[in-house]
């Protein structure tokens, strides 16, 4: 009896063992490599302004850009542009093995209420939030009002 009851226990524990690192490996599921690229902010000409960049998840996981802040703005917010308008969202996808372009006339970042105007050659320091990444700081060059780089 004492064999069985050490028999069993064993089988418990092993059991439990293995369910515990199934689930830490589930949840975990690695975490997604992004790199940003292309930022830019155009110098603005009102109290508003737009953010564009590229992100880029060199992994096997998804992710989303769900939030930026700067020290520019206490209202920054993403946006979308569909059928030539503008709305905020939530977050955007960030596809595994893909990218995320945030460029003139389509999604962006929108900066409202100004505390200042950056000038051209300035910097713009922005933190990228996202659902399974930590946080990324990214200072945006201020361009000209006009910029627009070509797409590759």
């Amino acid at each position: 009896m004492n064999r069985r009851t050490t028999t069993l226990s064993a089988a418990v524990a092993l059991a439990a063992t293995l369910a515990l690192t199934g689930c830490s490996s589930s949840s975990d599921g690695g975490t997604p490599e992004l790199k940003v690229s292309g930022a830019f902010m155009p110098q603005p000409v009102t109290d508003m302004a737009g953010g564009f960049l590229t992100i880029t998840n060199d992994s096997d996981t998804a992710d989303k850009l769900t939030s930026v802040t700067s020290p520019i703005s206490d209202d920054v917010t993403i946006h979308e542009t569909k059928n030539q308008k503008m709305q905020e969202v939530k977050s955007f996808d960030i596809p595994a093995g893909g990218t995320l372009s945030l460029e003139r006339g389509g999604n962006h970042i929108m900066f409202m209420e100004l505390k200042t105007k950056p000038k051209q050659g300035e910097k713009v320091s922005i933190e990228l939030h996202f659902e399974k990444s930590g946080p990324i700081k990214v200072e945006l060059p201020v361009e000209a009002a006009t910029h627009n780089p070509q797409k590759h």
